[in-house]
């Protein structure tokens, strides 16, 4: 088998956090969690550790001049500067098996120019982009953010036009994603897709059929 970082792409309210979570359930897949960090306010239900580790900006400037920062990015919203990153914090051990972690493109460049090849000659880092209408993403988003206590439609509508320009089509070629995986209404064969994946890129697949 080949352990790998299945890095989850998408634009705001594409589902990709809930597709992380119902993969991390599938005890077969065996994947481990990634967790980011990030300096935005925590939001309604959930926990740090859980989503991200919330941190004071701070922080963030004292790991990057530990030199432990893997890749950062920054959003300047209507309520001050958030930083998003990932830490090379010792959680990451890929001699005990896979890794999950959701992420934008920005992210995923940077984790897979980081980690490299693996043993077998590919990337360590693969991508799952989950695409989802505009429409219906616009919907979603606008749902999720009634469910706030204090909803904040500026940073909602500042958000889902940057992820628009962010992870455009011509961005996603230059990064080389050609894959995607649509999230449009039937999540349960959108999941069963990327688990395909998971099981081709790690040869889980292969060595189930060997037994």
């Amino acid at each position: 088998m080949s352990n790998k970082i299945f890095c989850i792409i998408g634009k705001s309210s594409s589902g990709k956090d809930t597709i992380y979570q119902k993969l991390l359930g599938q005890e077969d897949l065996k994947l481990h969690r990634v967790i980011m960090y990030t300096t935005r306010p925590i939001r309604d239900r959930e926990e740090d550790g859980r989503e991200y580790h919330f941190t004071s900006v701070e922080t963030f400037r004292q790991l990057q001049e530990e030199g432990k920062v893997i890749e950062s990015r920054h959003y300047d919203t209507v309520y001050g500067r958030w930083y998003y990153y990932t830490v090379d914090d010792g959680r990451v051990d890929l001699t005990r098996g896979s890794y999950l972690v959701p992420g934008v493109l920005a992210s995923y460049i940077a984790m897979r120019d980081y980690y490299g090849d693996g043993p077998d000659g590919r990337p360590i880092v693969v991508p799952i982009y989950v695409e989802v209408e505009d429409g219906l993403r616009l919907m979603r988003a606008i749902h999720r953010e009634q469910g706030q206590t204090v909803p904040k439609y500026e940073e909602m509508c500042r958000r889902f036009l940057t992820d628009t320009a962010d992870m455009s089509d011509e961005k996603l070629a230059a990064a080389g994603i050609e894959r995607r995986f649509e999230n449009n209404g039937a999540l349960e064969d959108c999941i069963a897709q990327i688990r395909a994946l998971i099981l081709e890129e790690t040869g889980a697949e292969h060595e189930g059929n060997l037994s």
